[in-house]
C-alpha cells in the first residue's frame, strides 16, 4: 500500500524529454512559446522520440527486469527510453551491494548492448548514497511504482527514478498516455529521511 496521493501532471509534447528526477514543471513549461525558434525542432525531435517509444518491442517494465537478472539480488535505481539512439534503448542503473550498473537494453529485442564496468557507491555523492541506501532498504521497488504509475494514467512508462523532496524519498515515473506525457510521484512506505 502507498502512502500518499499520486500527483499527475500533464506534460506537453514540447518538452524534451527527461530523466524524472529534473522533469520539467508546468510553470517551467508555461514559459517556452512557439515564438521559440528551438521550438520547431524540439517539438519534433519529441515526436520522433515517441514514435520511436512507441514502436518499441520491449516495455520498460521489462527492460528493468532484463537488466537486474544480471547481477544477482540487483534492483533498478533509475530508468530511461533513449529514442536518438540507433538502436532505440532503455539506459538501466541497477545497484546491487556497492556497486551501480549501468546497463543498454535493446528496445526491439531485449538484447544488452555493450557492457559497463561498474561504479563504487563510494564514487557518489552523500545524497545519492543515502537515497540508494533508502531504496534498498525499502519492500517496493521502482518496478512496483511502474505499475502503479501505468494503472493510474492508462498509460505506458517511458522513465523512472529516484527524487529526494523536503526529506522524502519519491519514485517519479514519467508516462506517455495517449499523446500526453504525465509525470506520477509516489512515495512507498518507509521512505521518509529518519
Amino acid at each position: 500500500m502507498w502512502l500518499l496521493a499520486t500527483v499527475v501532471l500533464a506534460l506537453p509534447l514540447s518538452l524534451p524529454l527527461a530523466s524524472p528526477a529534473h522533469a520539467v514543471t508546468g510553470s517551467e513549461a508555461a514559459a517556452l512559446t512557439p515564438q521559440d525558434s528551438d521550438n520547431a525542432l524540439d517539438v519534433h525531435a519529441v515526436r520522433r522520440e515517441l514514435d520511436s517509444f512507441q514502436a518499441a518491442q520491449i516495455s520498460l517494465r521489462k527492460a528493468m527486469a532484463i537488466a537486474e537478472a544480471l547481477h544477482f539480488g540487483a534492483i533498478t535505481a533509475d530508468v530511461s527510453f533513449d529514442g536518438a539512439t540507433e538502436p532505440a534503448i532503455y539506459r538501466v542503473k541497477t545497484m546491487q551491494r556497492d556497486r551501480i550498473w549501468q546497463h543498454s537494453i535493446d528496445a526491439s529485442t531485449g538484447e544488452v548492448i555493450g557492457g559497463e564496468a561498474p561504479s563504487s557507491l563510494a564514487s557518489l555523492g552523500a545524497e545519492d548514497r543515502d537515497n540508494l541506501a533508502v531504496l534498498r532498504a525499502l519492500r517496493h521497488r521502482l518496478a512496483d511504482a511502474v505499475r502503479v504509475a501505468e494503472r493510474t494514467t492508462s498509460g505506458k512508462a517511458i522513465s523512472g527514478g529516484l527524487m529526494r523532496e523536503r526529506g522524502k524519498l519519491n519514485f517519479v515515473i514519467v508516462v506517455l498516455a495517449g499523446s500526453d506525457l504525465k509525470e506520477v510521484i509516489l512515495e512507498p512506505p518507509g521512505a521518509r529521511r529518519r
